[in-house]
Order: structure tokens, then sequence, then C-alpha cells
């Protein structure tokens, strides 16, 4: 009876060992693309202000983090979406770059667009038609297209088409602004994960 209990412990001791030993914070990484189209032309997103320094150095934990660093674009990408924290929205993404896009008018950095009788705006989420994208989750490897006009079905599905698919490619690969490497979990974290 006595082995059975010392067998208990210890291998209680192990699996918590190895749990103490392997533990890596959880840290939300991943993308997704998009593409706006205002009358027939595609947005190139030039303006650096649209884009997120790189090598900042310091990693935020999520529960402090600025709005810009939940969710944004780096180094002229003008396509992919960096998301670094949970329900982060299409809202919230292009709030951090400065627009306004919701089902009434697409603001950018220097004009407004209203939608009326002629122009309507058109949200396409993976293949499906939204009213509005201002509160919807933000996905790993969704496809976004915002389109403002007098858009034909054809074409709306033609812009669809074209929006990239690569944000896939990106979860793969390391983000240069990324905690994901270079987090070390303090002894606290450690223990805290035990239980």
């Amino acid at each position: 009876m006595v082995g059975l209990g010392v067998g208990l412990v210890v291998g209680a001791l192990v699996v918590l060992g190895i749990r103490f030993a392997a533990y890596r914070p959880a840290h939300t990484h991943y993308h997704a693309n998009f593409a706006v189209y205002i009358n027939g032309q595609r947005e190139e997103f030039a303006s650096p202000f649209h884009y997120e320094e790189t090598g900042a150095g310091a990693c935020t934990a999520e529960e402090a983090m600025t709005p810009a660093e939940r969710t944004h674009m780096h180094g002229q990408v003008k396509d992919i979406v960096h998301v670094h924290d949970t329900a982060v929205t299409w809202g919230n993404f292009f709030q951090n770059l400065g627009w306004t896009v919701n089902d009434t008018l697409i603001q950018t950095d220097d004009k407004v667009y209203l939608a009326d009788a002629t122009n309507k705006i058109t949200f396409i989420i993976d293949g499906r038609e939204y009213q509005d994208v201002t509160k919807e989750v933000i996905r790993d490897q969704s496809r976004l297209l915002v389109d403002y006009g007098g858009t034909s079905e054809d074409v709306l599905q033609q812009e669809f088409a074209n929006v990239a698919s690569t944000a896939g490619e990106y979860d793969a690969g390391t983000d240069p602004a990324s905690c994901q490497s270079g987090v070390n979990p303090t002894f606290r974290d450690r223990l805290r994960h035990l239980f």
C-alpha cells in the first residue's frame, strides 16, 4: 500500500515537473487577407501611417495592448492583417488604419464615400455577403472584400476572387513584430500553470 502511495506521489511530481519545464505562454497571432475597392479601383494603402512599426523590441501582455498592437499591417504588405489578440473585429482593424468602414459610409484618409441609391457598400467574407462587418471578429485565414460603388454581382465576384489567400503562409512564418519568440515565462507564471 505504501509503495502505491509513493508511486502516485512520484508520478504526480514527474507530471508537474514536465508541465513546469515545458510551459510556454499562449500568444494570439494569426493573419487574414482583405481588399478594398472604391469605384472599381483597389485601395493601395500606400501611406506608411497604415503600417505598424516592426522591431519595437518589447512584447506587451495581451491585457495591456494598445489598439494598434491588437491588429495592424506590417512592411507595406497591403493585403495582410496581423491579429495579436482575441475578439478583434474588422471595425477595430479599420479604425487602427484611421478609417471608418460600415454599412453607410467609408471614410478614408482624405475622403468620405456615402452609400446611396446608386452606390452601395458591399462586404464579402469568405464568399458570404454581410450587411456590416464592424462587429465581425477577424478569423484566422479569412478573406474580406469591401466594395463601394455601383458594382455588378459579376464584378464583385471577380474582386473577391482577387483577394489574396496568403494568410496561411504568414501563419507559418515568423512575424517581425511577434511576441512568439523570445517570451520567457517567469517562475511565478510557470507555478500558476501547474494547477
